[in-house]
């Protein structure tokens, strides 16, 4: 068969078919009584061959060799490919994402892709002062893409910076809730935790309300609890459950009972909260630090149910439990109405 017969056949150029030819890669068993290249069906199978390996990224030399050399396994290529092969979709992962970022933010010229390509590259500075510098410089000019900022965000280990980033972007033009509602989704819990300490400082944004409510349910107690504070003190009720177990545990039990008070007066919202409460009380693992934290929570709450729970109090068995329920419903009494 020709060169050009095989050329057709094959989808391999005449010109890539001679340069087989030069390294000694893919050599034509024959010659025609005119000199021409006469490849056989075996030539035909080894350019197959070629094609295929070139197709995983093989470089020909290496194709050569897994050719030729019995000796040359293929383990360790292919895991070197895989790694090279993974390192360039991370590259080109992040060149779409800065392609997007720079597409989000409409310049009006190269002079404006210039500026974004700057912060970019400071924000990948390895000096926290100079990230920092970066942001605060880019909030006084032209409007930063939020979904470059939300990125950073989940990206940024100094809590300095990280400040700075979600101050900048809780005031950005754009919504870069969708980037930080995939960072809810990470396997890495400090990416969870950044992400949904930036979207609690964005309570206004579209969908904000609906990534923290899926946070509810995050292994990780950091993560579930900024949830709980953001979503109570815009009225949501799901966070309820959340607050009170911060009431028991004693973390930030102080703003959680503030927050189930606020909440309280929503419609229908005490009797639930106060069952809550109540039945957190009563249970048997509840010992006398953790039932005075929910004794003191009663407080906040509106309504005649907590104050009948505080006014039961009173008598408990536990004194120290009954003497803070005591100077409790004294500060209930002597408030105005």
């Amino acid at each position: 068969m020709l060169i050009g017969d095989v050329a057709r056949r094959s989808g391999v150029s005449t010109r890539m078919l001679r340069h087989y030819d030069a390294l000694g890669l893919v050599r034509p068993t024959g010659r025609t009584a005119g000199g021409y290249r006469e490849y056989s069906a075996e030539d035909v199978r080894r350019i197959f061959h070629v094609e295929s390996l070139r197709s995983l990224g093989l470089s020909l030399k290496q194709i050569g060799r897994a050719l030729e050399d019995p000796a040359f396994t293929p383990s360790a290529l292919v895991g070197d490919l895989i790694r090279w092969t993974e390192e360039r979709l991370a590259w080109e992962q992040e060149l779409l994402e800065r392609l997007r970022a720079i597409d989000t933010s409409a310049p009006a010229d190269w002079q404006d892709v210039l500026r974004i390509v700057e912060l970019m590259r400071e924000l990948d500075s390895t000096s926290a002062a100079r990230r920092n510098q970066a942001v605060l410089a880019g909030s006084e000019g032209a409007p930063v893409p939020a979904e470059l900022l939300a990125r950073a965000v989940l990206d940024e280990s100094d809590p300095h910076v990280a400040g700075a980033l979600r101050w900048a972007l809780a005031r950005s033009d754009g919504d870069g809730t969708a980037v930080l509602g995939a960072g809810t989704r990470s396997e890495d819990v400090a990416v969870r935790r950044r992400a949904v300490l930036a979207i609690t400082e964005m309570p206004g944004a579209p969908g904000a309300a609906a990534v923290l409510e899926g946070a509810l349910g995050d292994a990780d107690a950091t993560v579930r609890r900024h949830a709980a504070l953001a979503l109570g003190r815009q009225g949501v009720t799901a966070a309820v459950p959340e607050l009170v177990g911060m009431v028991v545990e004693g973390s930030n039990d102080v703003e959680a009972a503030e927050v189930l008070g606020a909440l309280s007066r929503e419609p229908g919202c005490a009797e639930r909260i106060t069952a809550a409460l109540a039945d957190a009380l009563a249970a048997p693992a509840a010992d006398s630090a953790t039932r005075i934290r929910l004794t003191q929570a009663l407080v906040e709450l509106e309504g005649a149910p907590a104050q009948e729970v505080l006014h039961h109090l009173t008598r408990d068995d536990d004194p120290a439990v009954a003497l803070v329920a005591t100077a409790l419903a004294g500060v209930i009494e002597e408030r105005p109405p």
